[in-house]
């Protein structure tokens, strides 16, 4: 069973690690294009513009993909042990019992993202002040 979840954990999150867009940090990339071409001329592969709204973003999906993963295995096993339990009441429970178990966490795990992803950009707008010109 541990080489099944091992297997499937890097089955599954391998492709998030090479799944990066190359935007060009080496020599001759897109960041050095742009950096010529706008007069810069400083090196600028330590240079990054991401901001911790976009990196909590990044972690937060990240983590609702692992969830997913998580739920799949889960259902996967159910389903096992339902297959083969053979008509045995016990392992039948047991394998409902994940199921709902499953079910629940993921709604709630997605009840949570959405209702985050709904609400706090509102709330960003009501108490952001609108920004000032100074003339």
């Amino acid at each position: 069973m541990k080489k099944i979840i091992i297997i499937s954990f890097f089955f599954f999150l391998l492709p998030l690690s090479v799944g990066a867009v190359d935007i060009g940090t080496g020599q001759g990339g897109l960041l050095q294009d742009a950096a010529g071409s706008a007069g810069a001329g400083f090196d600028v592969t330590g240079t990054t513009e991401t901001t911790f709204a976009t990196t909590l973003g990044l972690v937060v999906r990240i983590l609702m993909s692992f969830a997913g993963v998580i739920f799949m295995i889960l259902m996967v096993y159910a389903g096992y042990l339902w297959m083969t339990a053979r008509g045995e009441e016990a392992k039948i429970d047991k394998a409902q019992a994940i199921i709902k178990a499953a079910i629940i966490g993921l709604v709630i795990a997605v009840g949570a993202y959405s209702i985050t992803n709904f609400i706090v950009p509102r709330i960003l707008t009501q108490t952001t002040p609108e920004e000032v010109t100074l003339e």
